[in-house]
């Protein structure tokens, strides 16, 4: 069974756990989880599950469904996945840790014209350009980079001190090759190889982790964000 756990403002407000092939999400009482919010439309998105895996699909709302900040239509979820709908986090689990034992006064739905709103819509349409330029996924060098973009379209990419790495980083105590990143079908991964603690995603040390879009990923002093093509 898998799990949906529901944040606002950073706040656990509910865990949801599926029983069903699908599952409706909105503002109104008919839906399956109900997030009570203007910016929320009255059927804002499915979840849907099939043989292959788990699918959000956004219900053509007003002001959209965001997977890891990215506005979607239809796409696959992975485990720890983070649906944005309106002010609400929604962070899936493929399976349930553990189990757990009025519909709005306004019909429409309200557009959102937060500061963060605008910001992930921004942010939204700049990545989407990125993508369609690389034609893969790619990394933006954010901080100590020698590069703007970087497209990730070889299996893998080396990361590190050395003259022969595709990405060079900055920094002391660190190895010839540090990390690399590897890419399977779609999914991307990176791997400390070097010393450790060296390489950080969003300012954890990891071993290995799989990159979601927008991941901020350290390796030494230089900081790259992910942006992930569609899936």
């Amino acid at each position: 069974m898998a799990e949906i756990v529901v944040k606002y403002d950073d706040k656990v407000i509910e865990k949801v756990v599926i029983y069903k092939r699908r599952v409706s999400i909105g503002r109104t009482a008919e839906n399956d989880i109900i997030l009570e919010n203007r910016g929320v439309s009255r059927k804002h998105a499915i979840i849907e599950f099939n043989e292959s895996g788990a699918v959000i699909i956004d219900n053509e709302s007003l002001n959209g469904t965001f997977l890891n900040d990215r506005r979607v239509t239809e796409e696959m979820i992975r485990d720890q996945d983070m649906i944005t709908i309106g002010k609400y986090h929604l962070l899936f689990h493929n399976s349930a840790e553990e189990t757990h034992d009025e519909e709005s006064d306004y019909d429409g739905t309200m557009i959102l014209n937060t500061k963060k709103q605008k910001q992930r819509l921004k942010r939204n349409d700049q990545d989407k350009d990125i993508v369609r330029r690389a034609g893969s996924s790619v990394l933006v060098g954010e901080d100590n980079s020698d590069f703007k973009e970087y497209a990730l379209e070889r299996e893998v990419t080396t990361v590190g001190k050395a003259k022969f790495v595709h990405i060079k980083v900055k920094g002391f105590f660190l190895s010839g090759i540090q990390a690399k990143i590897v890419k399977e079908g779609a999914v991307f991964s990176i791997i400390n190889i070097g010393r450790k603690g060296k390489t950080m995603v969003n300012g954890e040390p990891v071993q290995s982790s799989l990159l979601r879009n927008g991941d901020l990923i350290s390796v030494g002093r230089s900081t790259f964000r992910f942006v992930e093509a569609s899936r």
